[in-house]
């Protein structure tokens, strides 16, 4: 909606013209903005995207004169070290080279721009600059992301001390310039934006089925997998055959033309249209991105994933992955020497279990057609609610270790839920009663309690049942079964009911846990922690240790409480 000189309003629903930028990082934003643009040009409407993206990303998808393509990049993201870490300092530096120092002129430049072409709606993904741009040429505009530059460079601006300083400030206005943002499941905490309306996964749609892409590869509905879509792989990194399970295959993504395979690894074209190659596998390696990680969910593919040093949505995007039963953490030593399988067996053992909206891309064209031609979200009661919750939550990533990984504070992911606003996390999409009878499982049934979405948590109860299996199991003499696993196996009754309990800190059997007072460990889930899992029972049911009931039988005074404890990792 342009608003006139004369005061007035501007636009008409059967055209109306959108100005959508697209942050230069990666091809991640792109691919979901293209979800996005097609509906609005399905709909009737001319848009304008501001890119930096390859055109095929967008032309693979839409084939329409509505489509306008600028090649031009306002931002820069994060600047990569390597495939797996960021360089801090030097994305703050690029930042400031390109949407900084020349940012006269991008502004009038872009004012003029966007007169020109007659832009009913700006859209940001989520380019800072073109908020500004869009208030100084009097038209409205919108942000449609799970996460914000000013999220991501604030750690960034710690570790590089006063320097760049300005540049979280800078970028924060700019967003304050906007409407509102529609936020993406998986999101970070964005306190700068004055209001917030949830949509559900934008997702690309499929154009083939699975038994369709098999044929065409010339892949069996017996083998098994893998789709590695690493964007940009690590340098001096050689793939070898060993690295998969026996009769396994691997779909390669953006390997370079000079890259060889063995021949278990099939190289994919680089304009291969990733959505219904993902779809016809059984299991995905990767980063964790917005766009692996939506279509990991949508299409119900365990993703094995590896972690990245300083990119701080990640854990966002991470404890979405997880509560939908859909990751795996590889760590990156067992990435880069090819200790894979154990992981890919794992995947494939997994039962992802989302079930929620994949229509985001159509629900956000929807709004923004509807803000364009002059509609108004109210602003919700609790907008300051939610922007203080964010604003604490930023300043918690901000006191963690550098570039060391946290988990998300339970009251943040559950507060939503607690007043009663709409949101696009995850814990707050089931109820308390659908998150327990979700782990129910013929091994083991929560009957007071809850996993509070938290992962660690998770796999020490996968690791009791394994106990259990172990202690059932006739292959217990099996050397590679540690003896500790084998000491626990045999304290529990798996009758009677276990309880299990988690703090912060690391345990030590003979000093207790370790001691964290006054510490934010105290106050958030973090990764460095313990659980115990403890079963009290009569004397007589006890299932004591051969030299514990040694003990007991040479003092002859009959069956007497035992405490026996296992550590381990």
């Amino acid at each position: 909606m342009r608003i006139e000189e004369n005061g007035g309003e501007s636009a008409s629903i059967n055209h109306l013209i959108f100005a959508y930028y697209v942050t230069g990082h990666g091809f991640g934003h792109a691919t979901r903005v293209v979800e996005v643009v097609r509906n609005l040009i399905a709909a009737g409407h001319d848009v304008h995207v501001v890119t930096g993206a390859p055109d095929f990303v967008y032309t693979s998808e839409i084939q329409s004169p509505r489509l306008f393509l600028r090649k031009l990049v306002l931002d820069c993201g994060a600047v990569q070290a390597d495939a797996l870490t960021v360089d801090r300092l030097a994305s703050l530096q690029k930042y400031s080279e390109t949407a900084v120092r020349p940012r006269d002129s991008i502004l009038a430049t872009e004012v003029e721009w966007l007169h020109s072409i007659k832009a009913d709606l700006v859209v940001s993904d989520v380019v800072p600059v073109a908020c500004r741009a869009a208030a100084e040429a009097g038209i409205r505009s919108v942000c449609v992301t799970n996460f914000s530059w000013d999220f991501i460079y604030a750690e960034y601006v710690m570790a590089a001390g006063y320097h760049h300083r300005s540049i979280v400030w800078q970028i924060a206005e700019d967003y304050s310039h906007c409407e509102f943002l529609i936020r993406l499941p998986g999101y970070c905490p964005m306190p700068a934006f004055r209001d917030v309306i949830d949509v559900p996964l934008v997702v690309r749609r499929l154009h083939k089925s699975r038994k369709e892409v098999r044929k065409e590869l010339r892949i069996g509905e017996d083998v098994k997998l893998v789709i590695l879509n690493f964007g940009g792989q690590p340098a001096g990194w050689k793939l070898k055959e060993d690295y998969l399970p026996s009769g396994w295959l691997c779909l390669v993504c953006g390997a370079s033309d000079t890259q060889e395979l063995p021949p278990n690894f099939l190289k994919l074209p680089k304009d291969a249209y990733t959505p219904d190659l993902i779809a016809a596998s059984d299991c995905m390696l990767g980063k964790i991105g917005y766009g692996t990680v939506s279509e990991a969910l949508a299409y119900k593919l365990p993703f094995v994933f590896v972690r990245r040093d300083y990119f701080n949505e990640e854990p966002f995007l991470r404890n979405m992955l997880e509560f939908y039963q859909s990751g795996v953490e590889m760590i990156r030593r067992d990435l880069l020497t090819g200790h894979w399988k154990p992981y890919l067996e794992r995947a494939i053992s997994l039962k992802p279990c989302y079930e929620g909206g994949i229509n985001g891309g159509e629900v956000a064209a929807h709004i923004l057609q509807e803000t364009a031609i002059g509609k108004n979200y109210a602003s919700d009661k609790l907008s300051g609610v939610r922007r203080l919750r964010d604003a604490i939550v930023l300043g918690y990533q901000l006191q963690r270790v550098p570039g060391r990984d946290v988990s998300i504070p339970e009251w943040y992911t559950n507060a939503e839920n607690e007043l009663g606003l709409s949101t696009g996390s995850p814990t707050s999409e089931m109820s308390e009663s659908n998150a327990i009878t979700e782990f129910c499982t013929d091994d083991f049934e929560i009957l007071h309690g809850d996993l509070q979405g938290l992962s660690d948590t998770r796999s020490f109860l996968n690791s009791l049942v394994e106990l259990n299996n172990v202690s059932d199991s006739e292959k217990n003499n099996e050397k590679r079964q540690m003896r500790e696993r084998k000491a626990a196996a045999g304290l529990f009754n798996w009758e009677e009911d276990i309880f299990v309990t988690r703090a912060p800190g690391r345990l030590d059997v003979m000093g207790g846990i370790a001691d964290y007072s006054g510490s934010l460990v105290l106050q958030m889930p973090i990764r460095e922690a313990c659980h115990v899992a403890v079963q009290r029972n009569h004397p007589s049911k006890h299932r004591l240790w051969k030299h514990a009931l040694a003990r007991q039988n040479a003092k002859g005074q009959g069956p007497m409480p035992v405490l026996q404890i296992v550590l381990y990792h």
